[in-house]
């Protein structure tokens, strides 16, 4: 078994090696309520189906980002399937855009070939602590303190913003196939730093080459999406990706 920050227990990936990716997530399902009810609230637990991309959460317990059975994984989760990245991570912080702060841990488990099977995610709304570590600060340190409070609580309809406290480089909690595409093409165009408009043919293949590194390309109609995003074909998206030596299937 493997500790998580809190304490609490989560079988370690090597606890179920030798079963596909059908019984890896079945035995993790079975864990998703116990577990989010083991640990200190308000925290959400997460069973990530990566043999089913896009709509990869099979189970969820717990209200923190409000996602449900059958919506698509992280802009973050997307990105390091694509890429091969299957290390776990553990204890690292994300910010809702409601300015709630997020600990996470993502535990990913692969099958007995070593393909992506399960991502066990455990995200837990540390808002109040950190709003308490400020007023510990401001207490100890002055009104002079640099640091900006935090409410203890916040709002999907009243926004936070965090200061000092902001958490760069934040995964995306997308509720819908739609958002996450949405999100990804934004984030690629913003990479690359000009306007579409403005756009030549190498600056929309960086794009392309930017949406395929973050997983954009596993996504159902990709192709479609990237092409309407850029003002061409879905058939340029496919020539795109060819001088890039990347592969997208036509029916996706």
């Amino acid at each position: 078994m493997r500790l998580t920050p809190t304490g609490s227990a989560v079988p370690a990936p090597t606890a179920l090696e030798g079963l596909d990716a059908e019984n890896i997530n079945r035995v993790l399902e079975l864990l998703v309520e116990p577990l989010q009810a083991a640990l200190p609230q308000p925290t959400e637990v997460v069973l990530h189906d990566l043999q089913r991309i896009p709509n990869t959460v099979r189970a969820i317990a717990g209200p923190v980002t409000g996602r449900r059975v059958g919506d698509p994984p992280t802009d973050k989760l997307l990105e390091r399937v694509a890429v091969g990245d299957l290390r776990h991570e553990i204890g690292y912080r994300s910010q809702l855009p409601d300015g709630r702060i997020l600990q996470s841990t993502t535990i990913i488990y692969t099958d007995g070939q070593g393909r992506a099977a399960a991502a066990l995610c455990l995200n837990a709304d540390v808002s109040a602590w950190v709003a308490l570590r400020a007023e510990m600060d401001r207490f100890v340190l002055g009104h002079d303190s640099t640091r900006t409070p935090m409410p203890a609580t916040a709002s999907a309809s009243s926004a936070s913003p965090m200061g000092a406290e902001a958490v760069q480089g934040s995964e995306y909690f997308a509720h819908s196939v739609e958002e996450l595409s949405a999100r990804l093409v934004e984030a690629a165009i913003g990479a690359v730093g000009i306007p579409v408009d403005q756009m030549r043919k190498e600056h929309k293949v960086q794009v392309v080459a930017e949406l395929e590194r973050r997983g954009f390309f596993l996504v159902k109609q990709a192709a479609e999406t990237a092409a309407s995003a850029l003002g061409v074909t879905r058939f340029t998206i496919y020539n795109y990706l060819n001088e890039l030596g990347g592969t997208v299937e036509e029916t996706a």
